[in-house]
């Protein structure tokens, strides 16, 4: 009787935010500053804050974008806890739900459901503050991971997100992993 309970946890725990198959390097963003403000509770070394990313590079988006990065990146670094939504612990729609809701926009708490929540847009119109929807299990259509677009530079899409084999973390759109899951992008701000 208690088989049938141990394979849908193990299969929620492999298939939700990413899996466990191995990533490519995760590249961190070059044009975002963070600065130390308040060390975060987790192992990491270099856990950056939120308390400053300069106007310089992000100029043409608003206050609330910003705020929304900033918050996401406080957490980089967090390690990964099914439907985690603080330092000890965090999952991918969890890391995006609680950034949103420091500018006060409450969003779905699964990504599946997020995936219904605002516009969705071309991946060629992407920018700063938009989500990136997956669907990273095997045979599988439905959308299991979300992130967030912190960079786009000449053609490159860099978000944060929570993996289960990696925690929170900044990738790129063009590592072939996240590339061949990617589902579609969506606009909430």
């Amino acid at each position: 009787m208690k088989t049938p309970y141990l394979y849908l946890l193990l299969t929620l725990v492999l298939t939700s935010c990413g899996g466990s198959r191995k990533t490519a390097k995760s590249v961190t963003p070059t044009r975002i500053h963070i600065s130390a403000n308040t060390p975060a509770e987790t192992p990491e070394a270099n856990v950056p804050d939120t308390t400053a990313v300069e106007t310089e590079e992000m100029p043409e988006f608003s206050p609330i974008v910003k705020e929304v990065i900033r918050a996401a990146m406080s957490y980089h670094g967090t390690r990964y806890k099914y439907g985690g939504t603080n330092r000890k612990g965090m999952d991918c729609s969890g890391l995006i739900y609680t950034s949103f809701e420091t500018v006060d926009i409450s969003l779905q708490r699964t990504s599946s459901a997020m995936a219904t929540q605002g516009m969705q847009i071309p991946l060629e119109e992407v920018k700063q503050g938009d989500l990136l929807f997956f669907t990273t299990g095997r045979n599988s259509s439905r959308i299991n991971h979300v992130g967030l677009v912190v960079e786009v530079e000449e053609g490159e899409i860099q978000f944060i997100h929570s993996t289960s084999s990696r925690g929170v973390l900044v990738s790129s759109l063009r590592e072939g992993y996240w590339n061949h899951a990617f589902h579609h992008a969506r606009r909430i701000l």
